[in-house]
């Protein structure tokens, strides 16, 4: 199978070298040292201290690598616009497009019932560009349990987790997707079906929206955010003001905060995403979890003001760093 992975950061560099390992065409687009990396030394990736090395195509223009049957696209949201920009070339008439993403995706809306599919999240998709470069027809969600770094350029770092859920949008889920899910499965993932996958975007979000920005602000480690009573039930708050706003759009996580809780207690210690990229300098993504929510939260007519004073603190101090734009 001919597979691009459109963002081969630490979940996507750890997606390509399993695929790759297991025999398919895989090629990467990356940009930076990392492409140096990749290109000079194949892409390495770390486990359990034991070192695998791939070779995988790399190119930072997309029109060099040509259609293909599958586009992973695992870049944090504010890079979707670069990606909106560059991926016709790897469109095929069939290539299904794969969103694994943390967040709100931009389709959200897109197959629920409702806004009858009228509806459109402009915080995260300015004038409809993202959707007109990856409709919807061709989208495949996937959402993403496990988790991986990136030491140095090129090395890719498996920390825990093996689960991919993976479902179209409304849940009708096409041979190809199922297909799809047999290949990951084939690679060593726990890939498995959703029958709505909306409904499993929403219930790692409770996650992100709270953990991510609250760690993000604190330094702190999941395990110490728990830990403090304090900011356990701030962040408690913000899950049940996350699973009202999904409930009134129809997805319902179907999860108590306190059960979410112990998901994540169960990973013991831990940086989440947005603790590494503020750690790193990088951009933070604040947008696909907090702005995106809160757009749906205003469209459902939704008050969420934990949410709304955690979006606020967490821009403020991205903007200071000059992490986000």
């Amino acid at each position: 199978m001919k597979i691009c992975i459109y963002g081969a950061g630490a979940v996507g560099g750890l997606i390509a070298g399993r695929l790759a390992q297991a025999g398919h065409a895989v090629s990467v687009v990356a940009r930076g040292a990392h492409l140096t990396a990749i290109r000079d030394k194949g892409l390495r990736i770390l486990f359990e201290e034991k070192e695998i090395q791939v070779k995988v195509k790399a190119e930072s223009a997309p029109a060099r690598l040509g259609p293909q049957d599958h586009v992973i696209v695992a870049v944090k949201g504010q890079s979707l616009s670069e990606v909106a920009a560059g991926i016709a070339p790897l469109l095929g008439e069939n290539t299904s497009i794969v969103t694994a993403m943390n967040g709100v995706p931009w389709w959200f809306f897109d197959r629920l019932k409702f806004g009858d599919g009228k509806l459109r999240l402009e915080s995260l998709d300015p004038g409809g560009k993202i959707s007109a470069a990856m409709p919807t027809s061709r989208i495949v969600g996937c959402v993403v349990h496990l988790a991986a770094s990136t030491p140095e350029p090129g090395l890719i770092r498996h920390n825990m987790g093996q689960r991919l859920i993976l479902g179209e949008p409304g849940g009708k889920n096409s041979a190809r997707t199922r297909s799809l899910i047999e290949t990951l499965q084939g690679a060593g993932f726990e890939a498995v079906e959703s029958a709505f996958i909306e409904k499993d975007f929403w219930v790692k979000l409770l996650g992100n929206v709270s953990f991510n920005p609250v760690s993000a602000l604190t330094l702190a480690t999941a395990n110490r955010l728990i830990a403090d009573e304090h900011v356990k039930a701030y962040m408690v708050a913000i899950m049940r003001e996350c699973l009202a706003i999904g409930r009134a759009v129809g997805v319902d996580a179907g999860i108590d905060p306190e059960a979410r809780m112990d998901m994540a207690r169960k990973l013991g210690v831990f940086k989440t995403s947005m603790l590494q990229d503020m750690e790193a300098g990088k951009k933070l993504e604040i947008d696909g979890l907090l702005t995106g929510t809160l757009e749906i939260a205003r469209k459902a007519g939704v008050s969420a003001p934990f949410t709304e004073s955690l979006a606020g603190l967490a821009r403020l101090r991205a903007e200071s760093s000059g992490q986000y734009r």
